[in-house]
């Protein structure tokens, strides 16, 4: 059974070739040859792409597209690109670490549930790391999707997720958002569709600095809501 791990990435080149490398080397270790690693340029304007493409790592590609578009256009594209019987994606900074991708394969192959969530709710240490503000600030913004979004989970932005193969390519191929709203249209499409969805314990193993202003993106993300809710309806 072949697994699918896809990864998007811009402007990554000062940690991309570390994450190739570490990633290419535990899935070599946990899967031997049945793997791909699909790394989704969003239109980087650094030199992240043939970064990747030098190392020359088997089962290695790079998909992507000149223009800048979002991480959910990225996401989207590395996962319609994908081959695997089951599909992963996490964030170019091993941000919940590797060891998730096997507990999560072994969960997923089982076949009872085809959608997986990463959730730092349902961990003990979920949120180890984060200061207190950072912290009030994340649980905050999760309710208010949860609210006004009608997602079902404890963690929908959660930057890991993996799914059934041709579950992954049937959700994405009705996504529509580009931005950071992605993971809220592919978690109510999935509902839409009457999908179980295993929410596995994770916490953050690598920090960076978050790209998120909790504030300015809750409102963005409201804004974005009856726009996907929309398209949601439409999906069979």
């Amino acid at each position: 059974m072949k697994i699918s791990v896809c990864v998007p990435m811009y402007n990554e080149s000062s940690i991309i070739a570390d994450t190739a490398a570490k990633l290419h080397r535990y899935m070599t270790e946990h899967f031997e040859n049945d793997f791909e690693i699909v790394f989704a340029d969003d239109g980087s304007s650094d030199s992240s792409a043939d970064i990747v493409n030098s190392l020359g790592l088997s089962g290695v590609r790079v998909v992507g597209y000149e223009k800048n578009q979002g991480k959910g256009c990225a996401v989207r594209t590395g996962v319609l690109a994908s081959e695997g019987d089951i599909v992963m994606f996490t964030d170019a900074d091993l941000a919940y670490g590797m060891d998730i991708i096997e507990k999560a394969f072994k969960i997923l192959v089982k076949g009872e549930y085809p959608v997986l969530v990463a959730s730092r709710a349902k961990h003990k240490d979920g949120y180890e790391g984060y200061t207190p503000i950072r912290k009030l600030a994340s649980r905050t913004y999760i309710k208010v999707l949860n609210l006004f979004g009608g997602i079902k989970i404890s963690d929908a932005q959660c930057g890991f997720k993996g799914f059934r193969g041709d579950i992954a390519r049937r959700i994405f191929s009705h996504c529509q958002t580009n931005n950071f709203a992605f993971d809220l249209e592919v978690i109510l499409i999935a509902q839409k569709m009457n999908l179980r969805i295993y929410e596995l314990p994770a916490k953050i193993i690598n920090h960076r600095e978050s790209k998120v202003n909790v504030i300015k993106d809750a409102f963005k993300m409201l804004k974005e809501i009856s726009r996907i809710k929309k398209n949601v309806k439409k999906v069979i």
